[in-house]
């Protein structure tokens, strides 16, 4: 019989919003939130998306037709409000980080942006994407799991 020790003791700690960012960039993925128009109301989607940090800003790849979209290509002047999210965790020791940064975001469309963001994201498909999402975000939060001292 096997016995296993207690885990060390955890704690979690509230992140600086520059530090979330630096965590955010660490990783190649991420989700978004953002708003889908439904007859007579509006849900949440959720999308997984590859994603690239540039100035604080997180650009993200939307296929054509996809959910994030039709609604950026409509937006007013302000942007659609959206949430990203994204994280890691080590499932052998429990550690982790989360972070969501919520803010607005617009297509990009200046041609030299394109052409390096593009160069910088790993698409999923052989074709690259088809449009790149800009998200300022205004707030941005996140946690970590460490172990206690």
């Amino acid at each position: 019989m096997t016995h296993r020790l207690p885990p060390e003791p955890r704690r979690t700690v509230e992140l600086a919003p520059d530090e979330a960012l630096r965590l955010l960039s660490s990783v190649p993925l991420g989700r978004i939130v953002l708003p889908i128009d439904f007859p007579q109301r509006a849900l949440p989607a959720v999308r997984p998306v590859d994603h690239i940090l540039d100035d604080g800003d997180i650009i993200v790849c939307a296929r054509n037709g996809a959910a994030l979209t039709a609604p950026t290509e409509q937006a007013d002047s302000q942007g659609v409000a959206v949430a990203y999210h994204a994280d890691e965790i080590d499932h052998n020791t429990g550690l982790r980080w989360s972070v969501v940064a919520t803010g607005h975001c617009h297509l990009v469309t200046d041609p030299e942006q394109v052409a390096r963001y593009r160069a910088a994201l790993r698409p999923q498909s052989a074709h690259g994407p088809d449009h790149l999402v800009r998200i300022h975000p205004d707030l941005v939060t996140g946690i970590r799991r460490a172990v206690s001292d």
